[in-house]
């Protein structure tokens, strides 16, 4: 489901129409809270339909692409040096940023299907990992190089420089939002200070 409803966003006028009503609305920053969920809305659709052909759902990429992700890392405590450092559920519920029963059932479904299985954790024999199987491991080569050159085609409009100021400007509202506490009504009078002058 997108999080924005509005397919045709309104125009600059009707924004700054609004303004006069609502002295708080800022017309640019509203543009642009408005382009970035329409953006984001588009890009998802977009891999969600991808996803889609191979059959899986995004949160269950979103796992194998967090175990892909630790099989290219080293266990510096494991025995052997060439070993995938694996992922326990909680792990991956913080990394993911969802609840860990959400976690349990993604990989519950990943194990049904035979792209993950538990493990004893290496340290802590109590303790249960999550790791790839070889078939997540086929399945990941034959649908990754497909992936990736949708994120080429999604961004190619953009130029390599057009590419790394959009990145680095995406991160200043990603650390705004994460400033902003739970709690909040929205309004920037409830930021500390130092945030606040950034």
């Amino acid at each position: 489901m997108p999080f924005l409803m509005i397919k045709n966003l309104p125009r600059y006028e009707c924004l700054l129409a609004a303004a006069k009503e609502f002295p708080d609305l800022d017309p640019w920053a509203c543009a642009v809270y408005l382009h970035l969920l329409r953006a984001g809305d588009e890009v998802f659709r977009v891999a969600e339909r991808n996803l889609n052909r191979h059959a899986i759902s995004p949160g269950r990429f979103g796992v194998l692409m967090l175990l892909w992700g630790g099989s290219h890392d080293r266990n510096p405590t494991g025995d052997g040096a060439g070993d995938p450092a694996p992922r326990t559920p909680a792990a991956l519920a913080e990394a993911a940023g969802v609840t860990r029963a959400t976690m349990t059932g993604l990989i519950d479904t990943l194990e049904r299907d035979g792209l993950v299985r538990r493990v004893p954790d290496r340290e802590d024999r109590r303790m249960m990992s999550v790791v790839l199987t070889p078939k997540a491991h086929e399945f990941l080569a034959g649908m990754l190089p497909g992936h990736f050159q949708l994120m080429a085609a999604l961004t190619s409009a953009l130029g390599e420089t057009e590419r790394q100021t959009l990145v680095a400007l995406l991160n200043k509202i990603i650390e705004r939002a994460a400033a902003i506490p739970a709690d909040s009504d929205g309004g920037t009078a409830v930021l500390p200070e130092s945030q606040l002058t950034r």
